[in-house]
Formats: C-alpha cells, structure tokens, sequence
C-alpha cells in the first residue's frame, strides 16, 4: 500500500502560501456552486415559538470537521436555517491544534469528503493553490497545522454559521413546540437555543468520555498524571522519568513529544505481546464497506467491528520512528498496569511484567463508550436503544465497550429503547465516533465522510419533509403560477 512517509513532506517550504492562488481558486469555488445551485429555492417553512423565538431548522453541536461538513451538506440542500456551536475558540475547534500532537494526519493525503464531490474545495485544490501545481505530489502525510487552515478556510468561503465559546447542556424535548431546547453557555453567559434537529458531532468521545483507569484515579495524586487528551506541560516534564499507558498512536506522540522536551527517560507500557503492525482501518476503505456496512444484518456488522477493534490499532510507521530514534525510549510489552505505590516525590508503577519508579504518568488508554455520560443527553440517555438492548453476540465476541454503542438508525437517528417512550429521539443524529458499530466510518472519520455526510444529510432532510408534509401538499394545492 502506497502510503509516504512524513520525511517526505519537507520539499514543500510551507512558508511560501500564495494569496493571489488561494483568491483565484475562492473564485472557482464560488463558480462551482453557482453551476451546482438546483434546486434553488429554501423549502422549510421557518417557525417561532409561541414567544415569538426563533426554532432552528438544524442545530449542529460541534464545530470540527465533522459539523463544518454537516452544515455545508445542509446548506446545500437549501436549509439555511441553522447554526454550528462550539465550546472552543475559533480556530481550535477539533483536535488539530490543541491535543492532537502528532506531526501529520494519519490518513492517507488522497482521501476526500468536506469537498462533497466540489475537485476545487478538496485539500489538494486548497493546498496546489497555494503551493504551486506540483506540490501536492512532495507531501507524504497532511501536516496537522495545514489541515487546520484547510477547515478555517472552508469555513470562511462557504459563510458557514458558527458561534464559538458556547458549550450545550442537557437537550429537552418540548412537546408543545415541536422542538428541542438546548440550554447553552456562552460568553454572554447562560441562553437557550430551540431547533427541530439536532447533530451531536462532537467528534471521537461524543458518545462517552476520554478513560483514565480506575487504580490511576483512586491511587495517584493528580498533579503526576495527565490523559493525552488534556493539556500538559512537557517542558516541565525535563529530566523527568515518565511513563506512558497505552501503545496507540497518541500514546507514541505523547511519548516522542515529552523525550523531544528533554526528558530523561521515556517507559511506553501495553498489554499485548508486541505491537500491532497491520491496520484495519487501511483494509475498510474502499466503497463496499464505507457505503454499505450500514446495509448488513446485525450480526454481520458486530462481527466486522468486532474483528476491526480486536486488530487493534497501532502506531504509523513515522509515529513509531519519531519515538524510537531517542535512545531513552523503552517499551515494555505484556505490561498491563494494575497499580501504584506512591512515594514523596515520584511513584512505582506496578505492571504485570515488573515494577517502575516514575516522576509522571501520561495516560493514553482512549475513551470509554458512555451515553450517560454525555452533558447533551442527561435528561433521557436511560430511553435510547443500545446495542446490547437490540443484540446478543457470541460469547466469544463479546466486548462491553461495543455492547455500550449506541443502536442508530439507517440515517445516523437515534431510536428509543422502548417503543412509544420517546419518538422524539429520532430527531437527535448521533455523528460521532459511537457510530461506528450501527454506520461504520463516519462522525470523527475522514475516511468515511465521502458516504457517512450525506446519508445523514438525506435523514434530516426527509424528516423535514415528512413532517410538514401537509403544509407541503397545501402548497401544492395552491400553487397558481401560470406558465402562458
């Protein structure tokens, strides 16, 4: 499989961005969109409630790509009655710039999806603008940064709404609406929002929370660990003995990054026998399984994502090379952490292959599939269907994260665990990474936005329509517009 290293990207002086490129190809793109604009008129008859407040049609929670994608989906179906929230500042939305430490994406440079089938709004269009024809050809990998401004450029171009530093609570349902109202949290303090739709596209842990093992939690004081997802201070982790949990790509990042910040020693713990070498997640694309996982019978898709998690994921050729070029790198397999013992001013990390003293602990174990865990959904988590409420898999293929995924309909839909208790939910759309099991590829998934955008598109669209399909047809009856 053809995929360049990151060593390959430096005959690209990513310094050199030529502005009057980037205008001329915002002008192509403005161009396409013209050319592409049917049907032209906006359809969804706008509501207010009964004080007189504005009902979005959509409201997207999450500004990272995902959400940015969703909404020029929808905005292209002529729903312009919408908004994007985000807790983060403009510019951080996502992993990109913040807990995301590696050099590059980790997905093949070749992928597309936020164009939408637009050759002038893909990443390579963006990028040859810039960089003159040519230089897509001296990049490997993306580098992380270039992706940010792809995602800060494509929002600016296409106007999409975005409203920033604004963090969701617990969404409620309003029967006498027809609407959900989602309190919210902004710089101008605490509001509401009320919208017929609503998108949770809050990326890889939107349907649970980022994991810190419990012996970690209970026994070690928090000022020695931290979980790859949350900011820590590698310069002060100089001269330090550090240990890392997990052998996932991050955990290797945050590795190379602590040893790249001077400190003295690096120990990277995991619990298999030696590390994985094949990702499946390379295997899954192609069309067959990014469009059509969703088609199959249950069983089927338990046992395809089952057989994909159990492969295990593993650290990128550069990713592994950055950390192991330190000579102060060790790795430590079949050394699953159990416990610790704490001293004055470091600790002893217990392993089932021997005993650590260490000054830090970076944790790097993922996240744990929780819905009741999520602020959106408190006031009726308990009401939607899980896997394990719809199926019972093989005894020898049970996993209890897998079982935890939310059970989603064809469009990414929420559905009630009970039926009758609460048909609203199916008017909630799950684009997160808890997807995978119901859709494959899709919310935190470059891999799989070509498929995963407009499918869930198509379900928010044909709610709309059905459920003003009397007004629809009372348009109809009434349409008068004579053509001679």
């Amino acid at each position: 499989m053809d995929i360049t290293r990151e060593s390959e990207t430096k005959s690209v002086d990513f310094s050199t961005a030529n502005a009057e490129g980037l205008r001329a190809l915002e002008n192509a793109v403005h161009r396409d969109l013209e050319f592409l604009q049917y049907p032209r008129r906006e359809w969804v008859s706008p509501r207010t409630a009964a004080d007189g407040r504005r009902i979005l049609d959509v409201l997207v929670i999450g500004g990272g790509q995902s959400g940015l994608v969703t909404a020029f989906a929808l905005m292209r179906e002529r729903i312009n009655n919408i908004l994007v929230i985000d807790e983060n500042d403009e510019g951080l939305e996502g992993p990109w710039l913040t807990f995301a430490r590696m050099k590059t994406l980790r997905t093949p440079k070749y992928l597309t999806g936020p164009d939408l089938g637009i050759p002038n709004l893909t990443p390579r269009a963006w990028f040859e603008a810039q960089y003159g024809e040519g230089s897509w050809e001296g990049v490997g990998l993306v580098p992380k940064e270039e992706w940010a401004r792809y995602l800060a450029w494509y929002r600016r171009l296409l106007k999409i709404a975005v409203r920033n530093r604004t963090r969701a609570g617990a969404i409620e349902w309003w029967e006498a609406e027809e609407c959900f109202c989602i309190p919210i949290v902004s710089e101008d303090g605490p509001g509401e929002l009320l919208a017929r739709k609503v998108v949770l596209a809050t990326g890889i842990s939107g349907s649970g929370q980022w994991r810190v093992p419990d012996f970690v939690t209970d026994e070690l004081p928090r000022h020695f660990y931290s979980h790859t997802r949350e900011d820590i201070d590698f310069d002060a982790l100089r001269g330090k003995r550090v240990g890392v949990l997990g052998a996932g790509a991050s955990a290797f990042d945050n590795a190379s990054l602590s040893l790249e910040n001077g400190a003295s020693e690096v120990h990277l713990f995991f619990r298999r026998k030696e590390l994985v070498r094949v990702n499946p997640y390379r295997w899954a694309e192609f069309s067959g399984f990014l469009r059509h996982h969703r088609d199959l019978p249950d069983d089927l898709r338990w046992k395809f994502i089952h057989k994909i998690i159990c492969m295990g994921q593993l650290p990128p050729a550069d990713t592994f090379e950055r950390a192991r070029r330190h000579r102060n790198f060790h790795l430590h397999p079949g050394s699953a952490a159990h416990g610790i013992a704490v001293g004055d001013k470091d600790f002893v990390l217990k392993t089932a292959n021997g005993e650590h003293t260490l000054d830090y602990l970076i944790v790097g174990t993922g996240f744990v599939t929780d819905l009741s865990s999520r602020p959106e959904l408190q006031k009726f988590s308990s009401s939607i269907a899980l896997w394990e409420d719809r199926f019972s898999p093989p005894a020898d293929e049970c996993l209890e994260d897998m079982l935890r995924h939310p059970y989603l309909g064809p469009h990414f839909e929420l559905t009630e665990k009970n039926g009758g208790e609460a048909p609203w939910l199916s008017s909630i759309f799950n684009y997160t990474f808890g997807c995978l099991l119901s859709q494959g590829f899709g919310g935190a998934s470059i891999s799989g936005m070509k498929y995963s955008v407009p499918r869930l598109v198509e379900g928010i669209t044909g709610q709309l329509y059905r459920d003003d399909i009397d007004q629809h047809f009372e348009s109809l009856e009434s349409f008068n517009l004579r053509e001679f």
